[in-house]
């Protein structure tokens, strides 16, 4: 069976879906994944309409790549992120089947909660459906928008107008892949039966040779901390570093600090911080005692996957609503936004990750997520509809 994969985004985004391809080559399968990163104007609407013109093109070239990728590849089946909206119509000029995989809680209405971009507080159940069909409306309008630019571009016909956030089944219902843990989020009793929560995808635990300056720090006194604010540029580097290092300084804690490209920078290694650009997180977290981070879904899931607490301090998008579900999980403390960081209260957010009874909720959280198998469970899915997919192939 040949699986083409397309993960668009940042690190985030795209590492599920390498632990997934992995693990399909390892049951006999050819799997082909599509990794664009794409940086985006974030923290201002003068950004986000300085960036447009660029974005356009950028988004024609994407969109481009994506429909060649899958004509030349013609896989037996495609699953996407859902940034690869012309999957659907991609599989059904195919005859293929199609599967939307989302990594966060927002792509099926719900009145258990909001949809995440509408806040991690939820109401009543008629206005946490609302914000779903609200938010996932604007997604499909921009979307459409963007096909119309690409093909007006390229001349590409595309076929029939199809739910962009959707999938594609010939002849039958369409299915989605819900990947992110039901320890974490419980599945609601209002989804269908055709979203199907599968759990995370996660990697198996990383064999990963750390540099000797690493595994002595690790050696020489007891668990750090770890603090990272992944992929995603922060608000105010210098605003961060001092919040974290005053917060470490008044907990007497030790360290590991990894700069990536969120937020921390300007720090060197000395006796009790040691400072990295980044290493693997199944090889790391196991050795930390609390893991400070943005809260974006795949920190967040590795965090608890080994029982670690998180101190989750969130920028955007997914993030404050995965650091609401920590905190109401009993595994860390309150999220403290990034534009709210104070040495003060992160100082306060990390003794409070250290209390007994989080170490211990956490461990609880960690070895339930850990006998979930999101990749097992998802492959299942996968196979099971290329076996039933007997619709004629177009040539």
């Amino acid at each position: 069976m040949k699986i083409l994969i397309y993960a668009i985004g940042s690190r985030g985004d795209v590492q599920p879906f390498i632990a997934l391809g992995r693990a399909a080559v390892a049951r006999g399968h050819d799997a082909l994944l599509q990794e664009p990163e794409v940086q985006a104007a974030l923290t201002s609407l003068g950004g986000k309409l300085k960036a447009y013109r660029w974005a356009s093109e950028l988004m024609n070239a994407q969109l481009s790549a994506v429909w060649d990728i899958g004509f030349t590849v013609k896989p037996d089946i495609i699953l996407n992120h859902f940034k690869a909206s012309l999957a659907p119509h991609i599989a059904r000029a195919l005859g293929i089947p199609s599967v939307p995989v989302a990594l966060q809680p927002g792509f099926v209405p719900t009145g258990a909660y909001p949809q995440f971009l509408m806040g991690a507080e939820g109401h009543n159940r008629a206005w946490n459906r609302f914000t779903h069909r609200a938010v996932m409306g604007a997604m499909r309008l921009g979307t459409g928008m963007m096909h119309r630019r690409w093909r007006r571009a390229t001349g590409i016909d595309i076929g029939a107008r199809m739910d962009t956030l959707g999938g594609y089944v010939p002849g039958g219902e369409a299915v989605s892949l819900q990947a992110y843990s039901s320890t974490l989020v419980p599945r609601p009793h209002d989804w269908p039966e055709s979203a199907i929560q599968t759990g995370y995808f996660f990697g198996t635990p990383d064999d990963w040779t750390p540099p000797d300056d690493l595994a002595s720090f690790l050696d020489d006194g007891p668990p750090p901390v770890y603090a990272g604010f992944g992929s995603m540029p922060g608000i105010d580097h210098a605003r961060t570093t001092r919040a974290l290092l005053g917060a470490l300084e008044a907990t007497g804690r030790r360290a590991v600090l990894a700069t990536g490209w969120g937020g921390i920078s300007g720090v060197e290694t000395g006796a009790d911080i040691h400072v990295l650009k980044a290493a693997p997180h199944g090889w790391l977290f196991p050795r930390v005692s609390a893991v400070v981070h943005h809260g974006g879904s795949g920190t967040t899931h590795e965090g608890l996957r080994w029982g670690r607490p998180s101190v989750i301090c969130p920028l955007f998008a997914d993030q404050p609503y995965f650091g609401a579900r920590v905190a109401a999980l009993g595994a860390g403390p309150a999220p403290i936004r990034q534009r709210d960081l104070t040495a003060e209260a992160l100082a306060a957010a990390i003794e409070v990750a250290h209390l007994p009874e989080v170490v211990a909720r956490a461990a609880e959280i960690g070895a339930a997520m850990r006998a979930e198998d999101g990749v097992g469970r998802a492959l299942a899915v996968v196979e099971g509809l290329v076996r039933s997919n007997d619709a004629p192939r177009p040539e």
